[in-house]
């Protein structure tokens, strides 16, 4: 049994075709979500709590800023962040577009609190 096509990205061509920001790409496996995420230059993802999972970011392109708890962190292509569950977070494209993944276990639609 090979991969199923949606299981390959080529992030390169999708980063630098995709014309709207949000999701420009996601695959749910039987385990896990992912999403590839953009934002535009001054667009924030506001402060929240995720209780039931840890979240991996991964950035491609742009810089922005990660707040954790009141902890910032520097984003920018190369920089992966694991954020445990349970902690405030948000996140401000200071230079966009910023790119990046996001990989957590599987679970249902996201439910913004």
């Amino acid at each position: 049994m090979g991969l199923p096509p949606e299981h390959v990205i080529d992030v390169a061509t999708i980063m630098h075709t995709a014309t709207h920001d949000g999701a420009i790409w996601s695959v749910n496996s039987e385990q896990m979500n992912v999403n590839l995420m953009r934002l535009k230059t001054g667009a924030t993802i506001p402060p929240h709590v995720n209780d039931e999972l840890d979240v991996l970011l991964a950035v491609y392109e742009g810089e922005g800023e990660l707040v954790v708890n009141e902890s910032t962190v520097t984003l920018a292509a190369g920089i992966a962040v694991v954020v445990p569950r349970g902690l405030q977070r948000s996140l401000r494209c200071l230079r966009g577009p910023l790119v990046f993944l996001t990989v957590h276990r599987r679970r249902g639609g996201l439910q913004p609190r």
